[in-house]
């Protein structure tokens, strides 16, 4: 069954919601500036039993945020931003359920499963979201690192998929050139996931209304979970209100 899952973005200490492929050293195409914190955003979530969130630190100037959310709502939202095996520990520690890892993954673009291994070796499997948010190329979908701006030699396909579910908790996946338009969804790499989800997978990216949650569960047939940022109300959007994400699972989740 396809569901809501929450987010909190967090960009030079602020909630925010941005265009995903417009980050880089400079800042970023900004949707929204919250006027609250992220931890008020971490106890919302947890007032209303939204579970599986997750917190996102894009860039530096974001730690102390990032802890009061995860004190917030202990074990109730997962992080990831920066996340290596040096510090994978001390957001568990924090109060995340579970860490998200991409750049950390990789070495000169390529993936490497020494690193896996060894951030592995800190969290355990059943800790570890691998993040792989993505690009459309001539060659497919192909995993981006650095905030969303290198495209690695990673193709989305069903081999990597295979083959990294073995490793991990569950994955989480960005459509980077759709991720803040709210333009709609990636239909076919939702569908391409919902065929081939192997453990629990959320997608985000263009999500704009809840026809589009709709549309994700029949697309995936009910095998991938939804993230919706700029068009939710909270974030100053239009599309959806929060309302209408938790009414909808709990509609689902008992059905």
């Amino acid at each position: 069954m396809s569901l809501f899952r929450p987010c909190i973005d967090l960009h030079d200490g602020q909630v925010k919601q941005i265009v995903g492929g417009s980050l880089n050293d400079h800042g970023a195409t900004t949707n929204f500036v919250s006027s609250y914190n992220s931890a008020y955003y971490a106890n919302l979530y947890r007032e209303h039993d939204l579970k599986g969130g997750h917190v996102i630190a894009l860039g530096k100037g974001n730690e102390e945020a990032a802890l009061a959310a995860l004190k917030s709502w202990p074990n109730g939202l997962q992080f990831g931003g920066g996340v290596n095996k040096e510090n994978a520990a001390h957001y568990l520690n924090a109060g995340a359920s579970h860490v998200i890892v991409t750049s950390a993954l990789f070495e000169n673009n390529e993936f490497s499963f020494k690193r896996l291994e060894a951030i592995k070796q800190e969290t355990g499997k059943d800790k570890l979201i691998l993040d792989l948010s993505c690009r459309r190329t001539n060659k497919g979908w192909q995993i981006a690192t650095n905030r969303w701006q290198t495209i690695t030699s990673t193709t989305i396909n069903e081999a990597t998929l295979k083959e990294l579910s073995s490793h991990c908790a569950e994955f989480l996946i960005h459509a980077a050139d759709v991720e803040g338009l709210q333009g709609g969804i990636d239909k076919d790499l939702v569908t391409f996931l919902g065929s081939h989800s192997y453990v629990p997978t959320t997608y985000a990216g263009g999500a704009r209304s809840l026809e589009d949650l709709e549309l994700v569960h029949k697309l995936s047939n009910g095998n991938v979970d939804l993230t919706i940022g700029s068009a939710l109300d909270i974030f100053g959007g239009y599309g959806v209100t929060l309302k209408q994400c938790i009414d909808w699972n709990q509609q689902h989740s008992h059905g």
